[in-house]
């Protein structure tokens, strides 16, 4: 167990009880009637969530800068979370998402139609320069199918359900989310924790992998697998939360000895604590409405990035 995997378990520890408490209204559970209830039902499964989302886009973060061995790469560049956005705008557009059920499946499904197409492009060869493109163009073809179904939402109810669900949020989750979520995210960082030694010896080059017996094809398959599972299983039940897969293996780095196989289970780590904090810090925010999470996170990730992309300038220079 590496310092990071202690420092931001201990943290998450710390955290999640705080979490349970934080809201509108702070809950005193020896004054507040019906508390059980209200921990039970309504803040235990959305900070549940929380560790479980934010899990899964930290380790699918780690995964990716760890292949294509860039610290600016993030999930949402392999097309797999456009493609989940895209499934559940499909199924808010005819009306679905009134089934508790059929919003989450059509969002996996989605996920699962990005796999396929990026696993066909770049799968035979196993190229990194080829996944990257062929990830993008599957990112790109998704977002334009999803404009495209915004501007002809067939009424503005719909509409205005596909914008807030895009841009995530944690709000009215229950036990049924957390249910669906975890066995797939758990699979799925347990995939990316696998893959751990290979993307270790990646690093090295992918001539130099080969040499020390990493197959690099099937690499990809469990790559794609992993972070397909994860991202996918996270923007089903939350919708589309960017920037914790680029945030938080920067956070972690420093805590470790740089090696993709030490950054993948902090990293979980990490993405949980920060989406369960952020999550707290939108409920207890003054104002009308909740901030959406997916917002919050966003304007917190856009000056890190763009901190990110000063230092790498100033590096260069």
């Amino acid at each position: 167990m590496n310092r990071g995997t202690m420092v931001f378990g201990v943290l998450l520890c710390l955290a999640l009880p705080l979490s349970l408490l934080a809201g509108k209204v702070w809950l005193d559970p020896a004054s507040v009637p019906n508390a059980s209830l209200i921990l039970a039902e309504l803040r235990l499964p959305r900070s549940l969530l929380a560790i479980v989302v934010g899990g899964g886009l930290g380790a699918a973060g780690a995964a990716m800068q760890g292949y294509l061995r860039n610290p600016l790469a993030d999930p949402g560049l392999f097309g797999i979370a456009p493609g989940a956005a895209l499934g559940a705008v499909v199924a808010l557009w005819f009306g679905y998402a009134a089934s508790p059920w059929l919003l989450p499946l059509f969002a996996l499904t989605g996920a699962g139609g990005a796999m396929a197409l990026l696993a066909a492009i770049a799968g035979r060869t196993g190229g990194i320069a080829l996944f990257t493109l062929a990830g993008l163009m599957v990112a790109s073809l998704a977002g334009a199918l999803t404009a495209l179904a915004i501007s002809m939402a067939p009424n503005a109810f719909a509409m205005s359900e596909i914008v807030l669900w895009l841009n995530g949020a944690l709000t009215d989750r229950s036990w049924r989310e957390v249910w669906l979520a975890t066995p797939l995210v758990v699979v799925g960082v347990l995939l990316l924790w696998r893959a751990g030694q290979a993307l270790d010896a990646l690093t090295l080059g992918e001539a130099v992998a080969r040499s020390l017996g990493v197959n690099t094809h099937a690499l990809l398959w469990v790559l794609i697998a992993g972070i397909g599972l994860t991202v996918g299983a996270s923007v089903a039940v939350a919708g589309i939360i960017g920037f914790v897969g680029l945030i938080v293996p920067h956070l972690v780095r420093p805590l470790t000895d740089n090696r993709p196989s030490q950054l993948i289970v902090p990293s979980a780590l990490a993405g949980a604590l920060l989406v369960l904090t952020a999550d707290s810090v939108v409920r207890i925010l003054p104002m009308v409405t909740e901030l959406r999470l997916g917002i919050a996170l966003s304007l917190l990730g856009a000056p890190f990035f763009l901190w990110l992309l000063l230092r790498m300038r100033r590096g260069l220079a």
